[in-house]
């Protein structure tokens, strides 16, 4: 259990460390552009959620940082069972939350610098490893929550 909280600590560490040299080495400069265009480290200041939506709702999303770690806490500790796959997806929502919300608190906005040219939003890693989560919890949800368990006996 504990390697999914360090998982959530590292999530949300490298999101800032990022974040603060993006700031450091990008605001203000011009767009670093790789792989011909199709990927582009630009700074960008979110006030709102994913697309920039909801603007200035900084404590709706706090709240539901809060929410959110409510949940990961209860379920990473009162869950007997050995689901990977779940405890995975919901430490990488919870450290991208986490990321998020430090931005939130510290500086009023998020930080967003990754753009990929088939993709139109400006996200940042938080954001990725949210979604990353969000697909790993889906898989979980399709193929492995209701599989029949193994008989030990078998020699799983």
């Amino acid at each position: 259990m504990i390697l999914y909280f360090v998982v959530t600590i590292l999530v949300a560490g490298i999101d800032q460390t990022l974040k603060i040299l993006v700031a450091n080495n990008i605001k203000g400069k011009q767009d670093i552009s790789l792989f011909n265009g199709i990927l582009r480290f630009t700074y960008t200041e979110n006030l709102g959620a994913a697309f920039g939506l909801l603007q200035g709702a900084k404590y709706m999303f706090i709240l539901l940082v809060v929410l959110l770690l409510s949940f990961y806490l209860y379920a990473m500790l009162r869950k007997k069972s050995d689901d990977k796959l779940l405890k995975l997806g919901l430490s990488l929502i919870a450290g991208g939350g986490v990321g998020n919300a430090i931005d939130r608190l510290l500086r009023g906005y998020v930080i967003d610098y990754i753009k990929v040219s088939f993709f139109p939003p400006i996200c940042n890693f938080a954001d990725y490893c949210i979604t990353a989560g969000v697909v790993v919890l889906v898989v979980y949800i399709c193929f492995c929550k209701n599989a029949p368990l193994k008989n030990k006996s078998e020699g799983n």
